[in-house]
This record gives structure tokens, sequence and C-alpha cells, in this order.
């Protein structure tokens, strides 16, 4: 249970995150992505304080697929520094999360 991982990152735009999303799921790097409603973020970017609207996704995958999920993200990712956090999931209902591992399994070459 301990090799399942929550990955949050934010999109400029619904349509950039939906694409994202996608790319993942076909890849099998996660087993279900949520796209949230827009916010509001507010961060220091190159010494000006920024405010912006943004998309995020919570994406659920394991230790194992997190390398090809976080190589998926940077090389699709319109920005210069995507947010990509994982956090480890330490309780969940058994079931789903045997899914989530299921779910991720690396494609075959």
């Amino acid at each position: 249970m301990n090799d399942i991982l929550l990955v949050i990152t934010n999109l400029p735009d619904a349509p950039s995150a939906e694409k994202l999303a996608r790319q993942l799921i076909e890849a099998r790097a996660a087993a279900c992505v949520n796209q949230l409603a827009p916010c509001i973020s507010t961060y220091r970017w190159q010494n000006n304080i920024e405010t912006a609207s943004e998309v995020p996704l919570l994406i659920k995958t394991t230790q194992v697929a997190y390398p090809r999920l976080e190589k998926l993200i940077r090389e699709a990712h319109p920005y210069e520094l995507p947010e990509i956090i994982a956090v480890s999931i330490t309780a969940g209902l058994p079931a789903y999360l045997d899914w989530v591992s299921s779910e991720t399994i690396t494609p075959k070459e």
C-alpha cells in the first residue's frame, strides 16, 4: 500500500490539463487523474509576485510508475518550471489501491 502516490500539478487552462491527463492515462503512467476547477495561484517568480488562474490535476500513480509520469509531465507541460509534487499515500481502500497498482503497469516494450 505504501507504493501509491498522489501527484499534484497545475496547468494554465482546461484544454492543456485535459490533454495531459489523457496522455498520462494512455501511457499507463497514472491510474486516474482528477481535473479540478480552476483556482487562483499567487507565487513569486523571477523576483516578481505573480497571480495566475490554473487548473489543478490530482494524479494517482505508483512509485514504480513515477519516473515515467514525471518525464511525461515535464515533456508536455508548458511551464518552464512545472509544479510536480508527489505525496505518499499511507492508507486507503485496499481494493482501490490495488486497482491503482494494476492500472500503472509498465507497458511492454
